[in-house]
This record gives C-alpha cells, structure tokens and sequence, in this order.
C-alpha cells in the first residue's frame, strides 16, 4: 500500500485491534476468568466409567479451542506487525499486493490467492 492509502492502514489496524480485543474477551468468559483451559480441562474427573466419554470429549474440546484461538491470536498479531513494519497488504511469499476486497473479507490475510491457492494444493 502506497502513503496515500494511509487512512485504509489505519482502518484496518483499527479493526484489528477490535477483533483482537474482542477475541481477548471472548477466550477470557470460555476460560471462566483466570482459569486457564488447560485446568479448566483437568477438572473434568475421567475416573468415573459412566462419565469417561463425557469428560474426554469436553476435555477435547476445551484443547481444540484454544489451539484456534491461539491461532487466530497469532494471525492478528502478525497482521499488526505487518502494518507496523510496512508490508502489510503484500503477499508474503511473492510480494505482490494483496487486493483490499480480500483484505476486507479477511484482513489478517498474508498471501494473494494465487499463492494460498498453491499452499492449501499442497497440503
């Protein structure tokens, strides 16, 4: 993005940092306050046969929320360095310049299509 695109930078950190507080939020009423997931996961007693399946699947759950949370954190994260050091809106593996309509639907994108195309092809 060009100088003149300088008010679109600092709408889109602006609402990074909106969706990054409102993430914060969000992980902070699914841990129950200071509680982390990771005890909150420890707490579901496993030694009960009749509530064994019970307790693994909320202990699972509990884990896989908070690995997306985490990596939607670090997206946001990234996206904020990206504006700070200067490249955001240009696709990390290539260079060239990430359209706004895709900025605007996922501003924490680093990739054009053509190249996350190509990394999702070759999972």
């Amino acid at each position: 993005m060009t100088s003149s695109d300088t008010p679109s930078l600092t709408l889109y950190r602006e609402r990074l940092l909106r969706e990054r507080a409102s993430l914060l939020e969000r992980i902070a009423q699914q841990r129950g306050g200071l509680v982390s997931r990771a005890d909150m996961a420890s707490e579901h007693d496993v030694r009960s046969f009749e509530n064994r399946a019970q307790a693994i699947s909320e202990r699972d759950d509990e884990f896989a929320m908070n690995e997306h949370a985490t990596a939607e954190l670090g997206d946001i994260d990234a996206a904020l360095e990206r504006i700070q050091a200067g490249t955001y809106a240009l696709c990390t593996d290539c260079g060239v310049g990430i359209p706004s309509a895709r900025l605007n639907a996922y501003p924490t994108a680093k990739r054009c299509i053509v190249c996350q195309t190509r990394k999702e092809q070759g999972r």
